[in-house]
């Protein structure tokens, strides 16, 4: 029999940010480091594209401020959820408080992106 009531669940929430958050790390993280990591040190980018003064002015724009902010919270959500359900799976089961608790620092990693993206 089909229950015309369902309980409604806050999970697809969840799974979404996990989702957009492994996405982000696994395409834009590995393009960053190459770009940051190597092309920069190498030379192949001139270093002075990449002072102070250049990167400053492109976090003060919008989608500048969106990149900073999107490259350390949606990953942050990603690793959370990974670690809430990762402690259901190693029998640690803390119910709603582990739940809180994983997505509440995720939820503060991510305002302190928010603060410090916009201090600069």
């Amino acid at each position: 029999m089909i229950n015309k009531h369902p309980k409604r669940s806050d999970e697809p929430v969840w799974w979404g940010l996990f989702g957009a958050g492994g996405s982000w790390f696994a395409m834009i993280t590995p393009v960053t480091i190459f770009v940051l990591g190597i092309l920069v040190p190498l030379g192949i980018i001139d270093a002075n594209a990449m002072s102070y003064e250049r990167v400053s002015a492109f976090v003060k724009t919008i989608i500048g401020a969106l990149f900073v902010i999107a490259t350390i919270a949606l990953p942050m959500w990603h690793a959370m959820h990974r670690v809430h359900h990762g402690m259901h799976d190693l029998k640690l089961h803390t119910g709603v408080a582990g739940k809180v608790a994983a997505y509440f620092i995720a939820a503060f990693f991510s305002g302190l992106a928010v603060v410090f993206v916009f201090m600069v």
